[in-house]
């Protein structure tokens, strides 16, 4: 396995459409998006004592967010805290991934960080459809992409730090 870039075309006709609009093909990174939207006035701060909740959340459950497969996310807020930069990557398309967050949002009974962004829709919880479009005009696509194990899962990745656990384990107890 080495290490793959791909550069990704603004929109490409040969592109799956899903229920919510084009699927983005799988890069080395996987899939993800990143999100750039307006800050209501006046709740950086609830954001990011959200960050520290979700944080105190992950402590307690640190599979709470599994259902999302992600690998990573990133939260900026900048511009003096007046814009909020969502980044995500994870392992399913766009269309699973969006309705796997509204999914588990409803059932642990937490909000989400976009309730503090300028036009998220009020009703998101009862109205995924609602939800995706403030996603998708919010949506800022990369151009390039790349991995340094490339389309590797985030399973995949367990797995192999798993066995590689089982094999120092097996080797310390050799010495």
């Amino acid at each position: 396995m080495k290490p793959a870039a791909v550069v990704i075309p603004k929109t490409d006709p040969a592109w799956p459409v899903g229920k919510y609009g084009p699927i983005w093909p799988k890069t080395p990174a996987n899939y993800g998006f990143t999100i750039i939207a307006k800050v209501k006035p006046g709740t950086a701060d609830t954001i990011r004592n959200y960050g520290y909740g979700l944080a105190q959340a992950l402590e307690s459950d640190p599979y709470l967010l599994a259902p999302l497969k992600l690998h990573y996310l990133r939260w900026v807020l900048f511009d003096d805290d007046t814009r909020f930069m969502y980044q995500g990557i994870f392992d399913t398309d766009f269309d699973k991934y969006t309705e796997d967050a509204v999914d588990l949002f409803k059932l642990s009974g937490i909000n989400t960080v976009f309730e503090n962004l300028e036009g998220f829709p009020e009703d998101w919880k009862t109205n995924p459809p609602a939800f995706i479009k403030f996603v998708r005009e919010h949506q800022v696509t990369s151009f390039l992409e790349y991995g340094e194990y490339p389309y590797v899962s985030a399973d995949e990745i367990k797995k192999a730090l798993r066995l590689k656990a089982s094999l120092s384990e097996a080797l310390d107890q050799l010495q």
